[in-house]
């Protein structure tokens, strides 16, 4: 079976040569998209429904920029092209939540040579983690200090400069930018790091959603031990390599 799998990663891989540079046109099109245009319609006029449909929308798109980055650092976004590559990772990471792509790299590199283990950037360091400790342990992993002083003077100037140089509501500041930016955080954690890696055993675990739910879900971030197993290949055809 295994290397079956094996087999069918080293044969798709070909085909996804160049659909990771428009899966990063896409997502990042329709990010600056969806962020200007609903910054500009006045939400307090809307019902909250709206509001919600909104805030799922943008948080979709928000774990999306992390998806980009993340498939960068395995050099799968755009593996002919290695600067191009790390460019839009720097950029997607960026947008994302200020984070520094190289810090990140790093720390994701460790990820995968120590799992769930000491030293292991997104190790829970417990034998039964609670998760929201094991959350906010994840959130200071890749954001020190230092760079969470920066987040939050690009963030809080971000947020000063629309709300009372461009007067857009605090409401759309929250619907459009903040809700979406905290959810997607537990979302990636959730799916990347605490149901795929909480286990005594140390073994990694996938959960196997039919293809539309696995794509709305994460991104196929459920099929979490293809993707340690075969790191080259990218978000999207995770689900064909189901071991």
């Amino acid at each position: 079976m295994m290397s079956t799998t094996l087999t069918t990663a080293q044969a798709i891989l070909p085909y996804f040569k160049n659909l990771g540079l428009v899966w990063a046109i896409v997502i990042l099109s329709l990010w600056l998209l969806s962020f200007a245009g609903f910054l500009l319609i006045d939400l307090t006029q809307f019902s909250r429904v709206y509001w919600i449909a909104i805030v799922l929308v943008r948080t979709f798109l928000q774990t999306g920029l992390f998806i980009l980055a993340h498939d960068a650092m395995h050099q799968s976004l755009v593996p002919s092209n290695v600067e191009l590559n790390h460019s839009i990772g720097k950029v997607a990471i960026g947008l994302y939540a200020v984070l520094n792509y190289d810090q990140c790299l790093r720390n994701h590199r460790l990820h995968h040579h120590i799992p769930g283990q000491v030293g292991d950037p997104d190790f829970h360091n417990g034998s039964n983690p609670h998760g929201l400790s094991w959350y906010f342990q994840f959130l200071r992993a890749y954001l020190p200090v230092s760079q969470m002083l920066l987040f939050l003077t690009i963030v809080g100037s971000g947020l000063v400069g629309l709300i009372f140089v461009l007067q857009v509501s605090v409401v759309n500041c929250v619907v459009v930018w903040m809700a979406p930016l905290i959810l997607s955080s537990l979302q990636l954690f959730c799916f990347g790091t605490y149901f795929p890696h909480r286990n005594e055993e140390n073994v990694i675990k996938s959960a196997y959603y039919p293809r539309v739910i696995s794509f709305l879900v994460c991104y196929h971030f459920s099929y979490h031990q293809e993707h340690h197993k075969h790191p080259d290949v990218p978000w999207y055809a995770l689900p064909d390599c189901k071991l």
